[in-house]
């Protein structure tokens, strides 16, 4: 009878299936994204519980999963606003690009307000679970963002981009933890905000350092030098040679938390401000660079070195600008990161963690600001929100990768060039077999 069942059910959505490909375009669109929506409302059943009201929750969930009358309402509710946003979105984009200039700056400069608004007040919404995700996926904006300039403005594959961020980190733990007698012997135990700025500024340096030397690859070989600079910071920090200066395998504890005003920064959601402002800094300090002439360069570099140094444009200054910029980002995150765990082990920085921003970066669209920030909750907060679901959750991130590259490979939120360059590659290629033209008329006049 169980098998019977199996069988019935896989005929019935099978069918179901099917007919969706009789539907129109839109309501095709809009059926997916709702079907999507429920079941991964239906799987983070504790994240929404918690900001939802309750008598809301009580209608939409019971103990083991969504009702039927709520899954039914919700099915129907987001199947209408995504049809609906379908259908006005092109004339919401048009209203919007008649607006004069002055109008557009004033409706942007609302939006803004908004946006940030509702960020800093997300914590009082969240909780303090919710806040701990949001904080890991901070950390990690900051790093994509960074990793976005060397690899999504200038094209430089940078497979060793853990070592900055092991570096800040490090930093952070060396000059303010009081459990390394010999570094306290040779220099004073620091605050956070007297080590920050020197984090990030090893950070720059190391960036320097290593772009020096392989200015002169691209390619594959640049990604395998930066990956060998990340091994070897790993292991140098996880060696017994260097045990009374880092820790060695055991780690460093102690690391000192932000304080101020007569605050001391201890929650996820009090940490959580403060991964915000780095996030703004980040943000604007990328974003004013891709406007501008260093930003243009790095992107010259990217299509070809060749014509761009045919084009007097200085390949050593400028790839080093982008290595040592994406490095002090990562330098920054990683301070934070050490000071919000308390503790530092060489196991949190291995390979895995470039592999995951460079997915970040793929995922959100290459060069892309809003991207690196769709990608992070994507690939970041959701296998976290998902993390009940044990080793499951893990099928869903490469679910998703692979999605992705087979079905949207710009990104979710690609850079306007980018996109218009894999379009143009998607396109055929017309061969004009007779460019002359005489072919048109077979008979010659005389």
């Amino acid at each position: 009878m169980g098998a019977a069942i199996l069988v019935v059910a896989g005929i019935v959505v099978g069918l179901l299936a099917a007919l969706l490909t009789w539907l129109p375009a839109t309501l095709r669109r809009s059926t997916l994204i709702s079907l999507g929506s429920v079941t991964l409302i239906a799987l983070l059943k504790d994240v929404f519980s918690v900001i939802i009201p309750t008598n809301v929750g009580k209608f939409i969930y019971k103990s083991n999963g969504l009702s039927v009358e709520g899954a039914s309402v919700l099915f129907v509710t987001i199947l209408v606003i995504a049809y609906l946003w379908q259908i006005l979105q092109p004339r919401l984009n048009r209203a919007v690009d008649r607006m004069p200039e002055s109008r557009r700056r004033v409706l942007s400069f609302v939006a803004t307000v908004g946006l940030l608004a509702l960020l800093f007040a997300l914590p009082v919404l969240l909780g303090s679970y919710l806040s701990e995700v949001a904080d890991l996926v901070g950390f990690y904006i900051v790093m994509a963002l960074g990793l976005n300039v060397v690899v999504g403005f200038a094209g430089l594959l940078d497979l060793g981009y853990v070592a900055f961020f092991a570096i800040g980190a490090y930093t952070m733990a060396v000059l303010t933890t009081p459990e390394l007698p010999l570094v306290r012997s040779f220099i004073p135990q620091l605050s956070f905000w007297a080590a920050l700025p020197i984090s990030v500024l090893m950070a720059l340096l190391a960036g320097v350092l290593l772009g020096v030397p392989v200015l002169k690859t691209r390619g594959d070989y640049l990604a395998i030098i930066t990956l060998g600079f990340g091994e070897i910071i790993r292991l140098l920090v996880l060696s017994d040679a260097l045990k009374p200066v880092m820790g060695g395998a055991q780690g460093v504890t102690g690391i000192a938390r932000p304080e101020g005003f007569g605050m001391r920064a201890d929650s996820p959601q009090e940490f959580y401000y403060l991964i915000l402002i780095s996030i703004l800094i980040a943000w604007f300090v990328t974003s004013r660079l891709k406007k501008s002439r260093l930003g243009r360069a790095w992107m010259a570099i990217r299509e070809d070195e060749d014509v761009a140094a045919a084009m007097s444009i200085n390949l050593v200054g400028y790839k080093l600008a982008a290595f040592a910029t994406g490095a002090t980002l990562a330098g920054l995150s990683g301070a934070f990161f050490g000071s919000k765990l308390g503790s530092m082990v060489p196991a949190s920085f291995n390979v895995l963690v470039s592999i995951n921003v460079l997915a970040v970066l793929i995922v959100g669209g290459m060069g892309s600001l809003p991207g690196v920030v769709v990608g992070a909750i994507a690939l970041i907060g959701l296998p976290e929100l998902l993390r009940e679901f044990n080793e499951f959750r893990w099928w869903v991130y490469g679910a998703v990768l692979v999605m992705m590259m087979l079905y949207r490979p710009e990104g979710l939120w690609p850079d306007a060039t980018r996109e218009r360059e894999l379009l143009e590659d998607k396109e055929p290629n017309v061969i004009d077999e007779d460019p002359t033209g005489l072919a048109e008329d077979a008979t010659v006049p005389t």
